[in-house]
């Protein structure tokens, strides 16, 4: 009989009573170390199915295990913490390229012995100089806030993407089969909204799972015990092998069936990691947290503790957000109040990473959607710049107390050693062990990846 060719799975399942399958199946998961997840099934014995945030191996030796990523939503001025222009503040209020320029009303200092160049908006997290690697040759297309912060996030402006972090999930798997691999606590509303953290055309289960700046929230169904729950999703899971049996193997209904595997999972885990009233007082000292620090900063300090007790418990890519750094007046009070919020939780962040040995292998990475220019706006504020502007990292494998790239002598634009967005991601990327060209899904016909046909990494800022 003369038919269409028989795939290999095909071959595997139909040949010896699906037994070959059967060998497949243990095979791969023994090679690679993933677990299963077993439920019961109704009227049928034990089903048993394989997770797709089972751990992965990376294509290389990875020099981080996860990512904290600090989204400083709005665009912080450069020109103001991480970026020292001296010429910029000698020729303040002489006319410039977009209007009158204005030089920087905080003091620089060098810290650390890298004598790294930051303002006195930081001057906790510039006790951590020696850890910093700073990116000063930032640049990305668009300086508009919604089209900047969807390419930060997903690396296109144009067309939506999956988001890095779902990227990441979907080539290394989470540590934690209770937790999501990839969570974001409060994110930017309105700039893109669930599209930065969503996972597009990637199965749904690689999606993020947002927390909100409240705090715990009791995700639990009250309405349905948990043992029925797992009886409706064991149902569901029948059924989909059922139909996966007569049309083959479909990726975005798996990754469906999974999200509700997760959820059922999350909703004894994630309460208990997000309660940081487990933390000692020490920690809490540490973050601010018992001494006050109510309103955002408190929020915030809180958010960052969640963060490190995220990264401790397995979940892989984690983004903490503050907004409000959009300072087209008012720089000098607003730009202070925003450090002031922020500070002290990101030093302490660091400082608690590092004390638990985990700063070695996470990757923290700061900043926002672009910069601000060197010329004035209403006299006392910046305008929107992409086309040079400062992030840094920090642990994970990068340099400490290194600066890398450079703006002109106004700040305006990046002129050496550039690191467009598609690098940033590359980079980070390669940190976690991935290939970024070889990190791809084959959706309509086409190999997609993170970086579309773009991005280099930066290996010279690698330890």
């Amino acid at each position: 009989m003369i038919g269409r060719p028989m795939s290999r799975r095909e071959m595997l399942k139909d040949a010896g009573c699906g037994f070959g399958m059967l060998a497949l199946a243990g095979m791969c998961a023994e090679a690679f170390g993933a677990p299963t997840t077993t439920g019961t099934q109704t009227g049928a014995g034990t089903l048993t199915y394989h997770s797709p945030l089972a751990p992965k191996l990376p294509h290389f030796a990875a020099k981080a295990k996860r990512v904290i990523m600090l989204f400083m939503q709005g665009g912080p001025s450069h020109l103001d913490t991480f970026d020292y222009k001296p010429k910029l503040i000698a020729d303040s209020g002489k006319q410039g390229e977009r209007g009158k320029l204005l030089g920087s009303p905080f003091k620089f200092n060098r810290y650390g012995k890298s004598g790294l160049w930051i303002s006195e908006l930081f001057p906790n997290v510039a006790q951590h100089a020696d850890d910093l690697t700073v990116l000063n040759g930032m640049f990305t297309d668009n300086p508009a806030h919604p089209q900047a912060t969807i390419q930060l996030h997903t690396g296109s402006a144009t067309f939506v993407r999956p988001s890095v972090g779902a990227w990441v999930l979907y080539g290394l798997g989470t540590l934690n089969q209770n937790l999501p691999g990839f969570i974001t606590i409060n994110p930017p509303a309105g700039l893109g909204g669930a599209q930065n953290y969503g996972s597009a055309f990637l199965p749904a289960t690689f999606q993020g799972t947002r927390v909100d700046a409240s705090g715990v929230q009791d995700i639990t169904n009250h309405s349905v015990t948990r043992g029925l729950q797992r009886k409706q999703i064991d149902l569901v899971q029948a059924m989909n092998k059922d139909m996966t049996k007569k049309t083959g193997p479909n990726e975005q209904l798996d990754g469906l069936i999974e999200s509700f595997e997760l959820g059922f999972r999350m909703q004894s885990a994630v309460p208990e990691v997000m309660d940081i009233s487990r933390e000692s007082k020490a920690t809490l000292d540490l973050y601010g947290i018992s001494s006050g620090g109510g309103g955002r900063g408190g929020d915030f300090a809180r958010q960052c503790l969640m963060a490190r007790r995220f990264a401790e418990a397995g979940v892989r890519f984690i983004e903490v957000c503050h907004p409000g750094w959009d300072h087209h007046n008012n720089l000098r009070q607003r730009l202070s109040q925003n450090c002031q919020q922020t500070d002290r939780a990101i030093a302490a962040l660091l400082t608690d990473l590092k004390g638990r040995g985990m700063l070695k292998d996470t990757l923290v990475v700061w900043g926002g959607e672009f910069g601000r220019t060197p010329g004035a706006q209403n006299s006392d504020g910046r305008n929107h710049n992409n086309r040079g502007y400062t992030m840094w990292m920090a642990g994970g494998g990068v340099k400490g107390g290194f600066t890398y790239g450079r703006t002109d002598e106004y700040g305006g634009h990046a002129v050496e050693d550039k690191v467009h967005t598609h690098d940033l991601h590359a980079t980070v990327l390669a940190m976690l062990g991935l290939n970024h060209e070889k990190l791809t899904y084959r959706y309509a016909g086409r190999d997609f990846r993170l970086t579309d046909v773009y991005g280099n990494v930066v290996k010279d800022i690698m330890a």
